[in-house]
């Protein structure tokens, strides 16, 4: 069965693809759920104004995470947590502190864009990957330093 997607579907496509489907999942689940709409020639030519629109919108977004990446880059990030004379921290710091440092520098991001495997445990400079768009990823500096008593 061949279906325009009218959202992403994970798996499938993106708006506005023409896709080939199985009967029953587009019968059963894309359609109902109003995530597609069975492809007729009328229906073609609307995906494909769809796909401008998509494409428009995306450009608009890449450029918009390409200048706060660029805000991003220049601001330095720097963390005062308490910590132990060997440099251990007593806790740690998080994706919450990362965000509230960016947005102390004047830079909101979002909490989901920061990819953090694990939580800063030590003092010193560290690499936190920021994924801003697909398209656009950055690595920034992050220090921690000892917070003064």
């Amino acid at each position: 069965m061949k279906v325009v997607l009218r959202n992403a579907v994970d798996g499938v496509g993106k708006r506005g693809d023409i896709v080939d489907v199985a009967d029953g999942y587009g019968r059963n689940y894309l359609i109902p759920k109003g995530l597609a709409m069975r492809a007729t020639p009328g229906v073609e030519r609307e995906a494909e104004a769809m796909r401008r629109v998509e494409a428009q919108r995306d450009a608009k977004s890449r450029a918009a995470a390409q200048e706060l990446a660029n805000r991003l880059g220049s601001v330095p990030m720097v963390i005062a947590a308490r910590a132990s004379d060997e440099g251990k921290l007593f806790g740690s710091v998080g994706v919450t502190e990362i965000v509230g440092a960016a947005a102390h520098a004047g830079v909101e991001i979002d909490r989901r864009s920061v990819q953090l495997e694990e939580p800063i445990k030590d003092l010193g400079d560290h690499s936190v990957t920021i994924n801003l768009h697909p398209d656009v990823n950055m690595a920034i500096s992050v220090s921690v330093i000892a917070e003064e008593a």
